[in-house]
């Protein structure tokens, strides 16, 4: 749609007498007809000569689809003619038109009636077809929007100045969107669009600013609880207000059931447009239908209405001009279940912006689960990258996000919950251990209650929440190894601690003077400080300083308790805490805990290398996790599938083998009404037993051949895997693995199959040569060899 450039009248009066005009054309409602007293009929046959001898005709420009492209004898009849009722509403278009072009000739013709893909003008509102997919995703306008610039695949228009030539209904759209060719030369004009943007780029400044077609969806407010009216536009999926600078004018708007031109003035852009349809001066309309929106009359109308016209009449006469938009002749579209999780075209899709590229994959088209990329880069030309943002679906590890820093080096792995260790966020340099990293967790899916913890190569801090023990906080300093080793590890050499600061949350049970809000153990010095919580009314809060020496002296000695082993300030003195027996039990009880901190500790060091090596077999593996109720992907689900239908079968010929009549072969052979002897009845018997010893045999020779030929295959198998194991890569092994996997499962069913067969091919053969010792038919002559 291009920017309007008609200045409306100022004037009142100017305002109502064009009005009039285009009010004898049914264009307006009844009540703004009342001023038509200054027409005659020969001012009228003038204006109707004159709009007559107007030409709109738009000419006529290859279409942006190749023609070769679309089977057009395949297509509907709709497609290919128009019923009586859409004659009649082109002729309504193009008087719509002229009279257009005659009260407004400086804006550019409308685009009303453009060629479908037969060559056939077809109305823009009819191609429009609402249809009810049976997708939830696509109830939500966000979602839906989103699903169409996904599917689809933009292509600029030959003349960026004027509307296309064609408009393809939506299921031709479809079909030629799966087409491999056209989507190569899609991505062809898509590459010539960047160039010219870039050289635009670099001009800084745009020479058919404010001149471009440009089309996108206007969603207005009321139904469906829809606050505001808003635009979305149909190549990003993206959401404005009607106040955006981005839209900078309205030609005209449709839906499927009429066609409203705009005759506001745009000069501040769409910013004081009024998108009340049903007002005439504002919006004028194609079609009188009942379908219209009308405005809510005044009190002044209202009372006019009812003094000076006569209702009855008046209802006739707009019963008789309304005319109502045809049907659609486009039929519903339809997209399978694999084509709406496809997405992309061919699963794939690439966006070009400013500085920036996004890639987008369909779930499952790539092995490690990525399905959109986004890379920003420093240049125009996009070759210097600053970051990359990867995003990953339905992955084992939970990842779901990669925040890569290209020129920091700085990489951020986002998780959702359910990964083994709890891990939410990971952020790090180099996947190496005893390096600057930060790790996040989450804390409900954890007994320790760990929230984060940051490593640095001398330090290890701690966060927690809603421990039993209040813990919130610990902070290790480690001293350099004693041992130097080739490969140092927390597990073959740990580094020793220096000092270990814990704090922790405030304990309503506990008086403040004996609640600790932190405690340093400084190993090396064997010294332990004591801070406690502050009291509501103190501004001062309580300390004490242990100083641990050994238990025993150098000759055996036990060394006792003495009052310079602990030094304290205590904000009011008590009693109990100046004896030395409660500073020796105090001192006692640390020397544990630190004991328990420094295990922690040790604990935490071994996690880390846990969870590193845990990440690096994730990242090689990248398995994805596949639903039981996909049974195109379920491997496991489809050989169980293939297995039941397998047994199924079987039972089903069990059943109808069971129901047949095992001597009706051989009692054909006899002549038809003659009695059966006992010689006779003997050689059925004995060929009937023969032969269903021989189907016996057949079917295990059968099995036993299934047998050698899926073993043949998987020594064979396994034989070039052994020949090319050093050149193969990690998608080669693991499509070796899968087939191994699978081979085996069949050897296993086929093996089973023999041996149960084996086993009841006797019982089967007795079963039979009951049977026939009892058939009715047998039974008198086969007495005497019972």
């Amino acid at each position: 749609m291009e920017v309007l450039k008609e200045k409306v009248e100022e004037e009142e009066a100017a305002e109502r007498e064009e009005a009039a005009e285009r009010g004898e054309k049914t264009m307006r409602p009844p009540e703004v007809r009342k001023e038509e007293p200054f027409m005659t009929q020969e001012t009228l046959r003038d204006l109707e000569k004159k709009v007559s001898e107007i030409e709109v005709a738009a000419p006529r420009r290859p279409s942006d689809i190749a023609e070769d492209a679309i089977d057009i004898s395949k297509l509907p009849l709709s497609y290919q003619s128009n019923t009586l009722k859409e004659e009649q509403l082109l002729q309504v278009a193009d008087n719509f038109s002229r009279q257009y072009s005659h009260l407004c000739p400086d804006r550019v013709p409308l685009f009303l009636y453009p060629l479908n893909e037969c060559e056939v003008p077809k109305f823009v509102s009819t191609t429009i077809r609402p249809t009810l997919m049976p997708y939830p995703e696509l109830y939500n306008w966000d979602s839906c929007a989103q699903f169409v610039a996904d599917f689809l695949s933009v292509v600029p228009l030959s003349d960026p100045l004027k509307p296309p030539s064609h408009l393809f209904s939506s299921t031709t759209v479809l079909k030629y969107q799966k087409k491999q060719e056209e989507i190569k030369a899609e991505e062809k004009r898509q590459l010539q669009e960047e160039e010219a943007h870039l050289k635009m780029e670099n001009a800084k400044a745009d020479p058919l600013y404010g001149l471009r077609v440009h089309s996108w969806v206007l969603v207005l407010s009321g139904k469906r609880e829809v606050p505001e009216s808003f635009f979305i536009d149909p190549f990003t999926a993206h959401s404005y207000s009607t106040q955006d600078d981005h839209f900078l004018g309205i030609e005209s708007l449709w839906n499927h059931k009429n066609y409203w031109v705009n005759m506001q003035d745009c000069w501040n852009c769409c910013k004081d447009l009024v998108f009340d349809l049903g007002d005439p001066v504002r919006w004028e309309y194609l079609l009188l239908g009942t379908d219209k929106s009308h405005l809510a009359l005044t009190e002044e109308d209202d009372d006019g209405l009812n003094d000076d016209d006569d209702i009855e009449n008046l209802g006739k006469e707009e019963e008789d001009k309304s005319f109502d938009m045809p049907h659609s002749w486009v039929e519903q579209i339809e997209i399978s279940p694999e084509a709406f999780e496809t997405r992309c075209p061919n699963g794939k899709k690439v966006i070009q912006y400013k500085k920036a590229k996004v890639e987008k994959w369909s779930p499952y088209l790539n092995s490690n689960g990525l399905v959109c990329r986004l890379s920003t880069y420093e240049d125009l030309e996009c070759t210097k990258i600053l970051e990359v943002k990867e995003w990953y679906q339905n992955r084992e590890d939970m990842l779901e996000l990669k925040h890569i820093n290209k020129v920091t080096g700085l990489n951020i792995d986002y998780f959702k919950p359910g990964h083994p260790q709890a891990l939410r966020v990971h952020s790090y340099i180099s996947m190496q251990p005893e390096m600057d990293r930060t790790m996040e967790f989450y804390e409900r899916a954890r007994v320790d209650g760990l929230i984060k913890r940051e490593e640095t190569p001398k330090t290890m801090t701690e966060h927690y929440e809603g421990r039993t023990d209040f813990l919130s906080y610990r902070h290790v300093n480690f001293g350099p190894r004693v041992k130097k080793l080739a490969q140092n590890s927390a597990e073959s050499n740990p580094r020793p601690m220096v000092k270990i600061t814990e704090r922790f949350f405030r304990n309503p049970e506990k008086p403040a003077d004996e609640d600790v809000a932190e405690r340093v153990f400084l190993i090396p010095e064997e010294r332990i400080q004591l801070r406690y919580h502050c009291r509501d009314d103190h501004i001062t809060a309580s300390k004490r300083e242990f100083l641990r020496r050994t238990e025993v002296d150098n000759k055996g000695n036990k060394i006792i308790m003495t009052p310079d082993m602990c030094i304290s300030f205590e904000v009011e003195p008590m009693e109990h805490t100046k004896k030395l027996l409660y500073q020796y039990e105090a001192m006692m009880q640390l020397k544990n805990e630190e004991k328990l901190s420094k295990h922690q500790a040790w604990e935490s060091e071994l996690e880390v290398l846990e969870i590193l090596k845990l990440r690096e077999e994730e990242e090689e593996a990248h398995t994805l996790t596949i639903s039981i109720y996909d049974t195109k992907r379920n491997e496991k689900s489809k050989e169980y599938r293939e297995a039941m239908e397998r047994v199924m079968h079987e039972e089903h010929l069990r059943q109808v083998e069971a129901q047949l009549d095992y001597l009706a072969p051989f009692l054909a052979q006899l002549p038809p009404g003659e009695k059966l002897t006992r010689w006779q009845a003997v050689r059925l018997k004995d060929e009937c037993l023969n032969d269903f010893k021989q189907r016996l045999i057949d079917k295990a020779n059968l099995i036993q051949a299934r047998f050698e030929k899926e073993t043949q295959e998987l020594q064979k198998k396994q034989q070039w895997y052994q020949e090319n194991q050093v050149t193969l890569t990690t998608e080669d092994e693991d499509l070796y693995l899968s087939y191994c996997s699978q081979a085996m499962f069949r050897i296993r069913i086929l093996e089973q199959r023999l041996n149960r067969h084996k086993e009841l091919a006797p019982l089967k053969y007795l079963a039979l040569e009951e049977k026939l010792y009892k058939d009715p038919r047998l039974v008198e002559h086969l007495k005497v060899f019972g």
